[in-house]
């Protein structure tokens, strides 16, 4: 009898963690966003092995503090961004809203020029008539959050989502890695200024601050329940559990893609000149792997850049809806936003270095996000009984200061020879 009322049990739970998955999904597409490819890809080439712990650690970190968001969403029945704006003044409200504005721009720059650089490869698209094109496929995404339902904006950002595992993962078919090397690609180190300049890219591409703002907004209206969006106690248990599920296999996916990108980069660019850039990068891929590969390769990278310039909108409103107070349509603000992609593009910006640069703009955001949500999920004025245990306030707490220490040792190398040190 007992033994039946377990199974009945266990089986009662499938449905609602099945019923918590999507969330997640939809946020980890911030990782595995063009911006992801030009730095992993240049690190793999150029360093072979050597950067493959930050994928590592900061997969890991990205697991915890997405789900510190989401859990955030839940509990609170509010958004990041809507707990920060309560409790600003307006001067430092809007002086925080500028600064988390300035990353979402970054995130899109980084987003759409990834896209139009896969229509480049694929078809030969100029790059400014790429970017228009790419803004408005992801004007159709938004519109099914717009006028359907999330599950089905979820579902057809998780459909682009399988394409990019397999756009970026079919090489690693045809050229495994060296297990060993990936063994010694473990092991905490740099090789010069330059090293950890790529590193904080890479760290700034895989824990993006948009996803941060975001994931609280995804969880919020995934899982509203009565009529003021907050659900009760037992619900947000059950929800809760559903939720560290969403984030383990979600992140899990991203964090496969990233290193797996980095593993191609090294056993199939390393000392090929030309792979500091996508087109190069995607040009030795061909050459080494064959033109099949290539197109796989592109139709990946165009997968990424249309999903996560959707998010990116969607985390772009979440931040204005939440500090300033005033929603504007989604489309709309996809339209809005892809005027300065557009400009860099049509002014002849070297596009990929474009890309690695929007990640280091990003890297110095995550602070901004990262330390008001860890501050918050610790108070229990906000989130009650399900404040953080110790050991996790200790790894959050490490995980901020890892990027904060990582960006200070950026603004120096990048800063010190323009200072004449």
């Amino acid at each position: 009898m007992l033994k039946a009322q377990r199974t009945a049990a266990g089986r009662s739970r499938w449905p609602l963690l099945l019923g918590a998955l999507g969330p997640a999904f939809v946020a980890s597409v911030a990782y595995v966003d063009p911006g992801n490819v030009a730095a992993n890809l240049t690190a793999g080439a150029r360093y072979g092995y050597l950067l493959m712990w930050v994928l590592v650690l900061a997969n890991l970190m990205a697991m915890l503090i997405q789900y510190l968001s989401a859990k955030l969403g839940v509990v609170t029945g509010r958004t990041l961004p809507e707990l920060l704006g309560a409790r600003l003044r307006p001067g430092p409200r809007r002086l925080y809203w500028a600064q988390a504005e300035i990353v979402a721009l970054a995130t899109d720059l980084a987003e759409v020029v990834g896209g139009a650089l896969a229509l480049q490869l694929l078809f030969r698209v100029p790059l400014p008539v790429g970017a228009v094109i790419v803004g408005v496929v992801s004007m159709g995404i938004l519109a099914i959050q717009d006028f359907r339902t999330q599950q089905r904006f979820e579902l057809a950002i998780v459909a682009l989502l399988a394409v990019i595992a397999l756009g970026f993962l079919a090489g690693l078919a045809v050229s495994a890695p060296s297990p060993a090397a990936m063994a010694g690609g473990l092991l905490p180190r740099f090789d010069g200024p330059d090293s950890v300049l790529l590193a904080a890219s890479m760290l700034g591409a895989t824990v993006m601050p948009h996803a941060i703002y975001v994931h609280s907004a995804l969880s919020r209206d995934r899982h509203r329940g009565d009529a003021d969006g907050h659900p009760g106690a037992p619900a947000i248990r059950r929800l809760l559990r559903g939720t560290r599920v969403d984030v383990v296999i979600a992140l899990g996916v991203a964090g496969i893609v990233n290193i797996g990108m980095l593993l191609l980069a090294a056993s199939t660019l390393g000392g090929t000149e030309g792979t500091d850039s996508i087109e190069g990068a995607h040009a030795a891929i061909e050459r080494a792997l064959g033109p099949a590969v290539g197109i796989v390769f592109a139709v990946g990278l165009l997968a990424s850049g249309l999903a996560s310039t959707a998010v990116g909108s969607y985390a772009g409103a979440t931040i204005m809806q939440g500090l300033l107070e005033r929603r504007i349509p989604l489309v709309l603000r996809r339209a809005i936003t892809l005027v300065p992609s557009v400009l860099v593009l049509a002014l002849g910006v070297d596009p990929t270095w474009a890309l690695v640069v929007s990640q280091a703009v990003l890297s110095f955001g995550i602070p901004f996000a990262l330390v008001p949500l860890i501050r918050l999920s610790t108070q229990a004025a906000v989130v009650g009984e399900h404040t953080l245990r110790p050991p996790l306030v200790v790894a959050a707490w490490l995980s901020a200061a890892l990027v904060i220490v990582l960006n200070v040792a950026l603004l120096w190398l990048t800063a010190g020879p323009l200072l004449g040190r």
